[in-house]
């Protein structure tokens, strides 16, 4: 029988494989919790695009609600990813997911009510983006603790992006249902319940963080860290990448409401059953990824992912049949999740723990801080040329910057290699890459 780092016999990809993070207590308390969260925030995230769009009509609001929601990635990132590394990241994490709820609660009591407005919403959502600042960096650096050890961390990565994605194909499509029905409030409260689970399962962990040396100075601290990320050639480009696909593949998210109400003639429930799809193809492109038992080759999967949603991205600008556009999203999706999965995962196998929350503050700079920008470039392209018009521009942006990291590649693999084993995923992997295979 073949052993788990050969690749002579049996299939590359194991679907048995994809779990194996979850014999972990820590991380299963994690995961079950946080699985009930994200169908919450994926109702409300839908939930909010819908009453934007119902109170006003405008895709150029829809956009700057989008904006002022993430913007504070930018902004706050980079000392969210000193907190991190300075302080314990369990508390962290905890302390955040309770302001999550409190501005679910929030924002649901306003909608029902009926004395919502739309200022209201754009003040509720830069509150999100400040929270989820501080808690995005010290998530993706807590999953090595609690995997115990690096065996587990891309299996555990996968299947956080995972988990997001599940919560992307159950989330809108109750989403749609409830607001067709009962309208967006309760949606808003079932997200405000939902984060019950998640912060109960932090509760119930026993975590021992090893102790970390940081600078005493915060802006040392913060400088060492951008300074990592800026000087290390194929974590820079990695990043790059996450950041253009954030800016140019994010709009068609923002600007659905529009494509399902004006373009495909669905409303509200079309809504939820294109990003359901979206999600579809994200949950079966992340099992697969996740099934995964090392970093070969990961490299290329990234680039053939920018590629892939490049060219589905064009062709759902193009179509006006709900059903074709659903079929077109389910590659979109998992194109979209799978690169950036990747990334994830071949970032947090090179950059040392000390460096964790720091390095991640950038990742999330670019993942979510540049979205906001996208947020509003989707918005006003949605205005000026038309939503169609707007996501078949993004998609070639998208398709240009995937052919410039796929050009410079090859001469980051050598580099990249190195990076991975001086963090012992190359003894952990052994299959990390070779000069004919490369990550």
């Amino acid at each position: 029988m073949a052993k788990r780092g050969e690749n002579s016999a049996g299939p590359r990809f194991r679907l048995q494989e994809a779990g194996r993070a979850l014999r972990h207590r820590n991380y299963r308390l994690y995961f079950s919790g946080q699985c009930i969260s994200l169908v919450g925030t994926w109702m409300q995230m839908v939930a909010q695009s819908w009453l934007v769009y119902r109170l006003t009509g405008s895709s150029v609001l829809l956009g700057a609600v989008g904006f002022v929601g993430q913007i504070p990635f930018i902004l706050l990132a980079p000392v969210a990813g000193h907190v991190a590394d300075r302080y314990r990241r369990h508390r962290v994490i905890l302390w955040m997911q309770i302001a999550l709820m409190v501005q679910a609660f929030v924002l649901a009591a306003l909608t029902l009510t009926g004395t919502v407005r739309v200022w209201h919403i754009f003040v509720l959502a830069a509150l999100q983006g400040v929270i989820l600042s501080f808690d995005v960096p010290a998530r993706q650096s807590f999953v090595v603790h609690m995997v115990e050890g690096r065996e587990d961390l891309s299996n555990a990565i996968a299947l956080n992006s995972s988990m997001h994605s599940g919560g992307r194909v159950v989330g809108p499509a109750i989403a749609g249902l409830l607001v067709a029905a009962f309208g967006e409030g309760w949606c808003f409260l079932a997200n405000g319940v939902s984060f019950i689970a998640v912060i109960a399962g932090l509760l119930m962990m026993t975590v021992q963080e090893q102790k970390r040396e940081v600078h005493d100075s915060p802006l040392k601290s913060i400088q060492e860290g951008l300074q990592y990320a800026a000087v290390t050639r194929p974590l820079r480009a990695l990043l790059l990448l996450l950041g253009l696909t954030s800016v140019c593949a994010m709009p068609y998210v923002v600007l659905m409401p529009i494509f399902a109400d004006q373009i495909l003639h669905g409303g509200a429930r079309a809504m939820g059953m294109l990003m359901g799809a979206s999600g579809v193809g994200a949950v079966a492109g992340l099992l697969i990824l996740a099934s995964r038992t090392g970093t070969k080759g990961l490299s290329r999967w990234v680039l053939s992912c920018s590629l892939g949603l490049s060219v589905t991205l064009i062709g759902f600008s193009l179509s006006r049949s709900l059903w074709l556009s659903l079929v077109l999203l389910i590659p979109v999706g998992g194109f979209m999740m799978v690169n950036m999965a990747g990334i994830n995962t071949l970032i947090q196998s090179m950059v040392p723990d000390r460096l964790r929350g720091r390095v991640m503050s950038v990742y999330s700079m670019m993942f979510q801080g540049m979205a906001p920008f996208g947020a509003l470039l989707g918005g006003f392209l949605g205005h000026q040329f038309g939503a169609p018009a707007a996501v078949a521009i993004s998609g070639v942006a998208c398709l240009a910057g995937a052919l410039v990291f796929g050009a410079r590649l090859p001469s980051m693999r050598p580099e990249l290699k190195e990076l991975v084993r001086a963090q012992g995923m190359g003894s952990a992997t052994p299959e990390v890459a070779t000069p004919g295979g490369g990550n």
